[in-house]
């Protein structure tokens, strides 16, 4: 059985390729859902709408998924709103980039 936990596992194992943090600590996953089919939905956002690694990301959290999980119903669906910002990310994140 998906467990909600091993969701969130997976993801902070998905590097955001331009900073040294995962997309859990930056604070861009919105939501984790997982039915009781074993499906598991993500919402997911980037820290800019013209972010050119969009698909990279969003592919690389539902492979991440499958492989933490064993879930073959993955989808990583990218969302806009709330628009995050840097208050978003975790103490550790805002510190490194002087944002706190």
């Amino acid at each position: 059985m998906v467990g909600e936990t091993q969701v969130w596992e997976a993801l902070g194992t998905v590097m955001d390729p331009e900073v040294p943090f995962s997309v859990v600590d930056l604070g861009l996953v919105y939501g984790v859902e997982v039915a009781p089919s074993g499906a598991v939905h993500v919402q997911l956002t980037l820290t800019t709408h013209g972010c050119p690694l969009v698909r990279r990301i969003s592919d690389e959290a539902a492979a991440a998924i499958r492989r933490v999980t064993g879930a073959q119903d993955v989808n990583v669906e990218i969302v806009w709103d709330p628009p995050w910002n840097p208050g978003m990310a975790a103490p550790a994140v805002q510190r490194h980039f002087g944002w706190s």
